[in-house]
């Protein structure tokens, strides 16, 4: 199980605007296991069988409201029940003054206290969206991410076999980078979207031209952050002895954190344009999404016409000859 430690939240501050108000070191150290949030308003009144444990709690301004009218003790056996219930940290939005009972308590209990400016509705949606990306399962790829023509393939071969030219060339006909060398993989709601690495985002390595901005050669049009994974396609090393596919009937996948991606397997040797094969696939890719799969509607009426002929063939008379 992936998780972050509570830390980290204060490092988002541009977004998520928090501030630590209690808790210490040691309520920091703590760590976050789940993307969902709750509003812990019945521990105010001594009912704890909603809360959940490993998420974050927020009070906002009906917990505050009643919180500050709360007698010392209560508010001492509200902290404590979410440390019970292994609570992991304790958000205050909308700037509301935290009692000095409930900060007392929660160092004592290492609870972290944060705070924000936020109003509950923003700062829930900001966090969530931020928890569900740096939760989310993740690997990368040795490979080249590109947007052509709205279809996210990823391209995948071992080393000088050509992906970069690739991307390069596609870029020049007004696809996107995404990522070359490096494709950064995360997992979110069975879709799989990549990225670049910040420190070479919009970089790509040429042999013999060396590190090249796209950003600034072709715009800002040229580039974008993130794509969602649709296609694989694999360079490979054209050999006379391996039969490659001919006709696209056999659908073949490949393995990203265990979701299965349509896999294109290319040969590549001179004379072929590895570019324009690489923006059919993507154009065919579209037409088998909107329900159109050429290769199977030309097995059947391939099959239809040996099954006339041989219909047609059955059904002759002896001896007739065909003209």
């Amino acid at each position: 199980m992936l998780t972050i430690p509570v830390s980290q939240l204060l490092e988002e501050g541009s977004e998520l605007r928090l501030s630590q108000v209690a808790g210490g070191e040691t309520g920091l150290a703590r760590h976050i296991s789940s993307a969902r949030i709750q509003k812990p308003g019945l521990v105010l009144v001594g009912h704890t069988g909603g809360l959940h444990a490993d998420r974050i709690a927020i009070f906002g301004n009906a917990e505050m409201t009643f919180l500050q009218e709360m007698e010392e003790r209560d508010v001492r056996q509200a902290v404590r029940s979410l440390v019970d219930n292994s609570v992991c940290v304790l958000v205050i939005t909308k700037d509301y003054r935290s009692p000095e009972a409930l900060k007392n308590e929660a160092d004592r209990a290492g609870l972290a206290v944060l705070q924000t400016p936020l109003l509950s509705s923003s700062f829930i949606s900001r966090l969530t969206a931020y928890l569900e990306d740096a939760l989310a399962p993740s690997t990368s790829l040795h490979g080249v991410l590109i947007d052509v023509l709205g279809v996210g393939v990823l391209i995948l071969g071992h080393s000088s076999i050509g992906k970069s030219e690739a991307a390069l060339d596609l870029v020049l006909r007004g696809h996107r980078l995404v990522a070359d060398d490096i494709v950064d993989v995360k997992l979110r709601r069975n879709n799989l979207y990549g990225q670049g690495s910040e420190i070479i985002k919009h970089h790509m390595e040429i042999r013999g031209l060396g590190i090249i901005n796209i950003k600034d050669l072709f715009g800002i049009a040229s580039v974008r952050d993130r794509k969602k994974i649709e296609i694989v396609v694999e360079l490979v090393e054209w050999d006379p002895d391996v039969e490659y596919d001919r006709l696209g009937i056999d659908e073949r996948t490949y393995e990203i954190l265990d979701i299965s991606v349509p896999l294109l397997i290319m040969p590549v040797r001179p004379g072929r344009n590895m570019t324009s094969i690489i923006e059919i696939a993507a154009r065919n890719h579209l037409l088998k999404q909107q329900g159109h799969h050429s290769a199977f509607a030309f097995q059947e009426r391939l099959n239809r016409a040996i099954s006339e002929a041989g219909f047609a063939a059955s059904t002759r008379t002896p001896g007739e000859e065909v003209e």
